[in-house]
C-alpha cells in the first residue's frame, strides 16, 4: 500500500513539474513578446526624431525587398496587388514576435545570452537601415536604441522569472521538482510586465505623435499648394470618348483607383517649400538646381496620359488614365545645355533619382524627342497625391513606368546606359521598355452568366505615343469581329471599345486583340512580365444560360 501511495504520489509530482515547466515556459515567451514590443515602441519614437523610414520593420522590409529576384516580386504584386507592402511588413512582425519568443525562452535558461541575441537582431536592423540606397549614420539609431531597450526589458524579466533558486525536497515533506519550478517572483514579473508594457505603449504612441507632426507639415503644404490655370491646356476631351457601359473601366482614372506599384514601405511626405530638383552630369552645360517655386513660374502644360506597370499581367488592373499638369522636362534640360544623342549629347541615359533612393533610367532621347514628358505636379485637377509622388513626379507617356515614372524625385543625372543600370535593371529588367500594344475585356467578366441575347463586350485598348487604330473580338477561336472604338482623346491615352455580342447559351470563350497606329496588332505569344511586359491575348470564359 505505502509502495502505491509513493508511486500516485511521484506520479502526481511529475504532473505538477511539467505544469510549472510548461507555466513558466509560456511566461518566459511572453517576456520576449513584450521585450520585442517595447523594442520596437523605442525604436518608434527615436525614428520619429531621425525619419520614419529608418524604423527597423521599415528598413528590413526595405532590405528584403531591395535582395528579392524578380520573380518573387512579381509573385507578390500578382497576389497581393497593391497590398504587397503590407503583407511584407505583416509578415515581418509575425517573424519579430516568433523570435522574441523564442528569444525569451532561450533567455530562460542563458540570460545574458539572450539579452544578447536581441542586440544582435538589433544589429541587423541598423545594418539593413544603412545600407539603404537613401540611408545614412543617423538612420541606425532607431535599431540600435530599439535592441538595447529590448535587451534591458528581457533581462528584467528574465531575472524575475529566476530569482528564487529551486530549493532541495525535505525529508518527508511530499514537495519535489514541481517546487523546483514554482520558485520564482510571480510578482515581480507581472509588475515588470505591466510597468514595461504602459511605458512603451505611451512611448509608441508618442512616437506616432511626432511623426504625425512632422508629416503635418507636408499635409498642409499640399493642401495649401493652388494648381495653375496652364499655359497649354489639354484639348477638350471629344464626345463619345466614354462609352458609358456598365463594367467598364472610366475614361478618367480615380485619383483613389489609380494604381500604386513601388518599393516604399512609407510614402514619403514632403514639404513642399522645401522641396529641390538638381540636374547634373555628363553633357550638362549648365547645372540646374529647381524648387517648385521655380517650376511654378515656367510655362505650365496639361495633357491626357496613360502609364502603365510593366508588372500588368495580359489584362491586369496596374494601368490608369489621368489629367496630368507640369513642366515639359525637355525644357529644362535644354537650359541645362543637354542635347539628345540624335543631336551629337554624350548622355544617352536620364538617371532619376526619388528621395527614398529609387532610380530610374530613362532614354534621354524620348523625353526630348518632343513627346510630352514632364514634371508633373497635378494629377486630375488636384495636386499629386502623396501616394503618387508628391510634391513631383515624372510622367513619360510611351514608356512603362519603371523606366520613366520617378516618384518623389530630387535628382536627375545624365550619364550612359552603358556607365549605370539603374534599380531594375540589376534586377533582370530591361534597359529600355516601350509600353507595348495590349487590350483588355473588362465586361462581361470571367466566370460571368449573361443571358442569350445581345450582350457587350466592351474593355480597353492602350499602345501609348502610337494609339489604337482597331480593336477585335472573337468567340470560341472562330473569326475576328471589329469592334466599335470610341472617339480617340490622343495618341497617349486608352481606349474604349465595345462589341454587340449575339449569346448563345454554352459555355463560351471570348478574346480580344488590339492594332495600334502604326499598323501593328498585338501578339497572342504568351510572355510573362520580365523583362519587359507581358505579352498575349487576354480572355475572359463566360457560361451564358
Amino acid at each position: 500500500m505505502k509502495e502505491t501511495d509513493a508511486r500516485r504520489h511521484g506520479t502526481a509530482e511529475a504532473e505538477v513539474a511539467h505544469r510549472s515547466r510548461a507555466a513558466l515556459t509560456a511566461l518566459a515567451a511572453l517576456g520576449g513578446l513584450i521585450a520585442g514590443f517595447c523594442s520596437l515602441a523605442a525604436a518608434e519614437l527615436v525614428s520619429a526624431l531621425v525619419r520614419p523610414e529608418a524604423g527597423p520593420v521599415t528598413a528590413v522590409g526595405g532590405a528584403v525587398i531591395d535582395r528579392s529576384p524578380a520573380a518573387l516580386k512579381e509573385f507578390a504584386v500578382r497576389h497581393f496587388g497593391t497590398g504587397d507592402k503590407l503583407a511584407l511588413e505583416l509578415g515581418i512582425v509575425v517573424l519579430l514576435a516568433v523570435f522574441a519568443m523564442a528569444v525569451g525562452v532561450l533567455a530562460l535558461h542563458h540570460r545574458r545570452t539572450g539579452s544578447a541575441a536581441v542586440l544582435l537582431f538589433g544589429a541587423v536592423g541598423a545594418v539593413a537601415a544603412v545600407g539603404r540606397p537613401e540611408g545614412s549614420a543617423p538612420d541606425a539609431l532607431p535599431s540600435v536604441v530599439g535592441a538595447a531597450v529590448g535587451a534591458g526589458v528581457l533581462f528584467a524579466l528574465t531575472g524575475r522569472l529566476t530569482t528564487a533558486p529551486p530549493r532541495p525536497p525535505a525529508s518527508g515533506s511530499g514537495s519535489g521538482s514541481g517546487e523546483a519550478y514554482r520558485a520564482f517572483d510571480r510578482r515581480g514579473f507581472v509588475i515588470t510586465a505591466a510597468v514595461a508594457t504602459a511605458v512603451s505603449a505611451g512611448v509608441g504612441l508618442l512616437g506616432r505623435r511626432l511623426t504625425s507632426s512632422v508629416q503635418a507639415g507636408a499635409t498642409a503644404s499640399r493642401h495649401g499648394l493652388v494648381l495653375p490655370v496652364p499655359d497649354s491646356p489639354a484639348p477638350a476631351v471629344p464626345a463619345g470618348t466614354g462609352l458609358n457601359i456598365r463594367g467598364l473601366s472610366p475614361f478618367f482614372t480615380p485619383n483613389k483607383d489609380f494604381y500604386r506599384v513601388d518599393t516604399a514601405l512609407v510614402v514619403p511626405r514632403l514639404d513642399a517649400a522645401g522641396w529641390r530638383l538638381r540636374i547634373h552630369g555628363e553633357g550638362v552645360a549648365r547645372p540646374l538646381t529647381v524648387g517648385l517655386h521655380d517650376l511654378l513660374r515656367r510655362e505650365i502644360i496639361e495633357r491626357d496620359i496613360t502609364l502603365a506597370c510593366v508588372s500588368n499581367e495580359v489584362g491586369g488592373p496596374y494601368i490608369g488614365n489621368a489629367r496630368w499638369l507640369g513642366v515639359r522636362l525637355a525644357d529644362l534640360l535644354r537650359e541645362a545645355g543637354v542635347r539628345p544623342p540624335s543631336a551629337g549629347g554624350p548622355a544617352d541615359q536620364l538617371v532619376a533619382r526619388s528621395v527614398d533612393g529609387m532610380t530610374i533610367g530613362t532614354p534621354v532621347e524620348a523625353v526630348m524627342d518632343g513627346r510630352d514628358a514632364m514634371l508633373a505636379l497635378g494629377m486630375n485637377g488636384e495636386p499629386l497625391p502623396f501616394a503618387h509622388g508628391f510634391p513631383v513626379r515624372m510622367v513619360v507617356p510611351g514608356l512603362y513606368g519603371y523606366v520613366s515614372a520617378c516618384k518623389w524625385i530630387e535628382d536627375i543625372e545624365l550619364t550612359t546606359f552603358d556607365a549605370y543600370d539603374a534599380y531594375w535593371v540589376r534586377r533582370s529588367w530591361a534597359q529600355q521598355a516601350p509600353v507595348k500594344t495590349e487590350s483588355r475585356i473588362d465586361t462581361p467578366r470571367s466566370l460571368a452568366s449573361p443571358k442569350p441575347g445581345a450582350v457587350p463586350v466592351a474593355g480597353v485598348a492602350w499602345a501609348q505615343h502610337r494609339g489604337i487604330s482597331r480593336v477585335e473580338v472573337r468567340v470560341d477561336g472562330g473569326e475576328w469581329h471589329t469592334a466599335r472604338l470610341s472617339a480617340a482623346d490622343n495618341r497617349d491615352t486608352w481606349r474604349q471599345w465595345v462589341w454587340e455580342w449575339p449569346a448563345t447559351s454554352g459555355r463560351h470563350t471570348l478574346e480580344v486583340r488590339a492594332t495600334d497606329g502604326t499598323g501593328a496588332t498585338q501578339t497572342g505569344r504568351r510572355a510573362g512580365t520580365v523583362p519587359d511586359g507581358a505579352t498575349g491575348l487576354h480572355s475572359v470564359v463566360v457560361d451564358v444560360s
